[in-house]
């Protein structure tokens, strides 16, 4: 499915946030940001709630201006340029963008009409899976059905860049894979897609960089291999049948000694990460028996960008 001409694709970064701040009732929800999206790649922006990604992608789509700092999306400044850069981006967004009652085709085939080269209608339609709802209105579509439309809305312009909002939210595990191969199609084509999800899996799959966010600032970035390789470590996520007491992530620590981190995901799961040998699993194993402890489940691997996640910030992305 052709997108842009490669020609147009631009040589250097596709967005470029450049210490931005941005400040609300005297809270700095983005604190002297800076990040860059190279240009024909899908790049994930994560962050748990509150961390300013929200409004920093807005700020990027010219929704807000910068109180402080520089934004530049292909090249422009996205409020003094924003009639050049608009026919050049699409937006997906998490919700809404369509009136409730009009028929689901109908929408798609009005935005088409604002474009001067756009899609085919009916290549999206059925692409997406649209072919069951096209006649449904907009307030009777499921969530998933809706996301799909958003999707096309977003893409029907042929965008040199496009921003996806949650684009699988809602979805069955067909459609989710189906919007997957879309958002790669594109990428071959040339477009930059910059991606929000809170399906971790999600952003490893896809995503050929990464940045995490918390509370306004950057705080690692780098390819999905790069955030998650183990290196000299390894990572144990042992899950018990009943929740840990208070106490068992310090105890179990202190007894794996001071190269090991122990983190709880949850009532009932720690995330054990250190030194990469047999010492380190027979350690909890023989902590698990010393405080009675009765494990459901206990493996071995690599780390995941949800590890990745919630040892850098603490929280689940949710």
């Amino acid at each position: 499915m052709p997108a842009v001409d490669p020609s147009a694709v631009p040589s250097g970064p596709a967005v470029v946030v450049d210490g931005l701040v941005m400040t609300y009732d005297g809270v700095r929800a983005v604190d002297g940001l800076s990040l860059t999206v190279e240009a024909g790649t899908i790049t994930a922006v994560l962050g748990p709630t509150g961390a300013g990604k929200t409004t920093t992608l807005e700020t990027c789509e010219g929704y807000r201006a910068p109180q402080q700092g520089r934004v530049t999306v292909l090249g422009l400044d996205p409020q003094r340029d924003r009639q050049e850069l608009l026919p050049r981006i699409g937006v997906m967004l998490q919700s809404g963008g369509a009136w409730s009652g009009v028929r689901a085709e109908e929408m798609l085939r009005h935005v088409a009409s604002l474009h001067a080269h756009p899609l085919p209608v009916s290549l999206l339609v059925e692409r997406l899976g649209l072919e069951d709802c096209g006649r449904t209105p907009y307030r009777r579509l499921s969530g998933g059905q809706q996301q799909r439309l958003a999707l096309a809305l977003a893409v029907v312009g042929r965008p040199e860049l496009v921003f996806v909002d949650e684009p699988t939210a809602g979805m069955d595990p067909a459609a989710r894979r189906t919007t997957w191969e879309l958002l790669e199609e594109l990428r071959a084509d040339g477009v930059t897609v910059v991606l929000t999800t809170h399906y971790l899996e999600e952003a490893e799959r896809l995503a050929d960089h990464v940045h995490i966010i918390d509370r306004g600032r950057l705080i690692a970035s780098g390819s999905p291999f790069e955030l998650t390789r183990a290196g000299t470590t390894t990572s144990i996520r042992l899950v018990v049948t009943e929740p840990f007491p208070p106490s068992a992530p310090d105890a179990l620590r202190a007894a794996l000694g001071p190269d090991t981190e122990v983190t709880a995901l949850n009532p009932q799961t720690l995330l054990i990460t250190g030194p990469a040998d047999a010492t380190t699993l027979a350690t909890v194993s023989d902590w698990c028996e010393r405080t009675g402890v009765l494990p459901e489940s206990l493996t071995l691997g690599k780390h995941t960008l949800e590890d990745v996640f919630l040892q850098l910030t603490g929280r689940e992305l949710r």
